[in-house]
């Protein structure tokens, strides 16, 4: 499958075959939630099919990553935010880093939030409190930078949810915000060895009230041979220059009806020329980058998601709205191919992930979803391990990752061990 994004630039191919799949970010290798790993568990409970569960302490948005025999996720503890590293073969802890020294409950949310970031040697790891540090595989701190003391608090509504994007030797963060702050949003870029600033820009916008507020990641899409980076929130998307911060186009039409709450949660998607770009709801609008001035706009749909980030396969789009309801569109044309398809009614906040002509969507009550992936509706399986979760779920080597308020579910037998 042929892609434009290339997010982990540090990513060896030989070192990648060699480790099968890994996920080293909360949308996977191409930061886009699809996997090429063939042979997954398509039926799991809490009993069946599970190889191994971790106790864990509370829940959390943040994603579990893989690299080779190592999982690192955020955890929200009664003294602060750590992050783990994981034996993913024997489902024990190997190690603990503070990431930040307290913790706070922002409505669903808490200050782990966001997901961790690996290259296979280095993991960078974010909080919602503004703490950003990096450590080596062994635990060695490496660096670490304080935001709120730099440049002040964080000022969303829901807490800050967006995770750190590695690109072209830096950790490149977004932070759009404005319902509890007046300080203007910015996109900053930090030295991935170093955490030295290498710059940062503001990111003006007149949404007003919530809706400057923004919970999405930022992705990177190749436009005529030069790399851009993706940003959406505060009523527009725009694309920055990843050497400087500068921004080269920007897209407006993201609140048509000037709805003083339109924050945004799902995060853009990118594939080829296009540019996804959900709202809260309506509309979820396709855009075709520029290399600078005003972006085309491709297509658009008032069936966009609210939470959940979509999926795709290079030929259909597919999302689940945040209460259950599935459609799947046309890659280029926007068009629906099936819409409505109603799935076990829930409140779904995990985004969903593709991998092996399946797409797994996992709602707030612990059930997975599996579906076909195709232009005909179909359902899999449901999958329950009857335990909230707002994590989505992450695949590596043979095996489905979910993370639920009380454990971490290793589900199905590893590849490699199969041999």
């Amino acid at each position: 499958m042929k892609r434009s994004i290339w997010v982990l630039t540090g990513l060896v191919a030989s070192a990648t075959l060699a480790w099968g799949d890994n996920w080293p970010t909360w949308r996977g290798v191409n930061g886009d939630g699809v996997s090429a790993e063939k042979g997954l568990p398509t039926r799991w409970s809490p009993t069946e099919n599970i190889t191994w569960k971790l106790a864990t302490p509370d829940v959390t948005g943040s994603t579990p990553i893989l690299w080779g025999d190592q999982l690192f996720m955020s955890t929200s503890e009664s003294n602060g935010v750590w992050l783990w590293c994981v034996d993913r073969n024997k489902g024990t802890v190997t190690w603990k880093k503070q990431v930040a020294p307290s913790d706070e409950k922002v409505r669903k949310g808490n200050m782990s939030s966001p997901s961790p970031v690996t290259d296979g040697k280095t993991v960078w790891v974010m909080s919602g409190n503004g703490h950003v540090k990096a450590f080596d595989f062994g635990g060695r701190e490496l660096w670490a930078r304080d935001f709120w003391k730099d440049y002040g608090k964080f000022g969303l509504n829901h807490g800050y949810g967006s995770s750190p994007l590695l690109l072209d030797g830096g950790l490149i963060v977004q932070v759009l915000h404005g319902y509890k702050t007046d300080d203007p949003s910015y996109v900053v870029k930090l030295d991935a060895k170093t955490g030295k600033t290498l710059w940062k820009v503001e990111r003006p916008t007149d949404a007003v009230v919530e809706s400057p507020d923004s919970y999405t990641t930022p992705v990177a899409i190749t436009h005529n041979g030069k790399k851009q980076v993706i940003v959406t929130g505060g009523d527009y998307v725009t694309a920055h220059d990843p050497a400087t911060g500068k921004e080269l186009w920007r897209g407006g039409g993201l609140n048509p009806r000037n709805n003083p709450m339109n924050r945004i949660v799902a995060s853009p998607v990118v594939y080829q020329n296009l540019v996804f770009v959900p709202t809260r709801v309506n509309p979820m609008q396709a855009f075709r980058p520029v290399a600078s001035g005003k972006p085309e706009l491709a297509w658009a749909t008032p069936n966009g998601p609210d939470v959940p980030t979509p999926v795709t396969d290079g030929k259909l789009l597919y999302m689940i709205n945040d209460r259950g309801i599935a459609w799947c569109f046309d890659l280029q044309s926007g068009k629906e191919v099936y819409s409505g398809q109603r799935i076990k009614p829930a409140i779904y906040s995990s985004s969903p992930v593709l991998a092996d002509g399946k797409i797994y969507m996992t709602n707030e009550d612990g059930l997975t979803t599996v579906i076909k992936a195709g232009s005909t509706f179909e359902v899999l399986a449901e999958n329950s391990l009857d335990d909230y979760t707002l994590s989505s779920p992450a695949i590596s080597d043979g095996q489905i990752f979910i993370r639920t308020k009380t454990h971490l579910w290793c589900i199905g037998e590893r590849k490699s061990a199969r041999k």
